[in-house]
């Protein structure tokens, strides 16, 4: 939480932003003072329904001096536009996945922003459950023993409809990819945080279940981690389910094997087991079916994540610390992603990072 009441803008108004907002309103220590979108209508019902300043010039919201931090939560391809426009004015930044669609365009977001001296977070909520503290106590602690497999699934739907419904969706340049880049980079990002860095990546991916867009609604990656341990990414958005599959993680080792699903253990098996393991399977095991956070309707998504990101984000800044999500760490799950399509663009052939 952090120690100083923030003034916080937005930029973009679309689906994301209405999270974004919601977690603002319901921290301590910041307070929600603008949004930016393109259109006027647009940021003038924002404004309204937020009780906020609403701008359609970019360069009058940056004038906003009160405010100190922006939320960049407009079309992935112009996060480095907006971030760059929010370092020269001065402003911190947290910005929404991806950081940007190429690792070269998030070196310059980080570039800028440390010639500014202004703080870069990135926002990956999944890191800030209390479920990932433990998983990762558990491999630091060595229970699982020797890590040698993982399995990472997400087997999301989108509808066509939700491919049409902007024209920047689905697109190389704006989207930055599809299933990959949109929907799996936040568990992706979980486990590189898990794991530890790939060193290799061989690919398989395509266009199946959609029309009309450019990028790919399923992919299959095999992945080698510079621990020696390997790995499979399933990712997809043509995995039809009402309620929505959750994603998964799965690490085993030698001792123990944990899975994850969204933010609930469903396997909790170890060698040497200790007190605390009933406790942690009674307060954040599966007991009921999970439909999953977004994976088959992204406006289901629960706000609490972001918010909890957030406040890490503004208590490091309050304090003059690094967050948890800087943005080399917001650049890792980019790289692993660029470097499985430039696989799946060489008929699979291995790729080293």
């Amino acid at each position: 939480m952090s120690e100083k009441n923030f003034k916080v803008g937005i930029i973009g108004a679309g689906v994301i932003a209405d999270f974004h907002a919601q977690a603002l309103q319901a921290m301590e220590g910041a307070e929600l003072v603008a949004i930016y979108a393109r259109k006027e209508d647009k940021a003038q019902s924002f404004a309204q329904k937020y009780a906020c300043s609403g701008y359609s010039e970019l360069d009058d919201f940056l004038r906003n001096d009160p405010m100190e931090v922006v939320t960049v939560a407009s079309v992935s391809g112009l996060h480095l536009e907006h971030v760059q426009a929010a370092a020269l004015a001065g402003k911190h930044v947290i910005c929404e996945k991806p950081l940007e669609i190429t690792p070269q365009r998030i070196d310059e977001m980080i570039s800028i922003c440390e010639k500014n001296k202004v703080s870069l977070s990135g926002i990956f909520p999944r890191r800030f459950n209390e479920s990932t503290r433990i998983f990762k106590q558990a491999i630091r602690e060595e229970r699982l023993g020797k890590i040698i497999l993982c399995d990472t699934a997400i087997k999301w739907w989108r509808t066509q409809e939700y491919y049409d419904s902007g024209a920047w969706r689905g697109t190389w340049n704006l989207d930055g990819g599809g299933a990959l880049m949109n929907q799996s980079i936040h568990t992706i990002d979980l486990m590189l945080h898990l794991m530890g860095d790939v060193k290799s990546v061989a690919a398989s991916g395509g266009l199946e279940a959609h029309d009309g867009i450019e990028v790919e609604d399923i992919a299959v990656a095999m992945v080698e981690f510079e621990s020696g341990a390997r790995g499979v990414i399933q990712a997809s958005t043509a995995c039809f389910s009402n309620s929505g599959l959750p994603a998964s993680i799965h690490i085993c080792g030698d001792q123990g094997s944990i899975m994850m699903v969204d933010d609930k253990f469903s396997v909790w098996d170890l060698k040497h087991s200790q007190p605390e393991d009933d406790t942690i399977l009674t307060k954040h095991g599966i007991y009921e079916s999970s439909s999953g956070a977004g994976a088959a309707d992204p406006k289901a998504i629960d706000f609490q994540w972001h918010q909890r990101n957030f406040e890490d984000a503004l208590n490091a800044l309050s304090k003059g610390e690094k967050p948890v999500v800087d943005g080399r760490e917001g650049r890792r799950a980019v790289e692993l992603i660029c470097s499985i399509y430039e696989s799946i663009r060489q008929d699979g052939a291995k790729v080293n990072l």
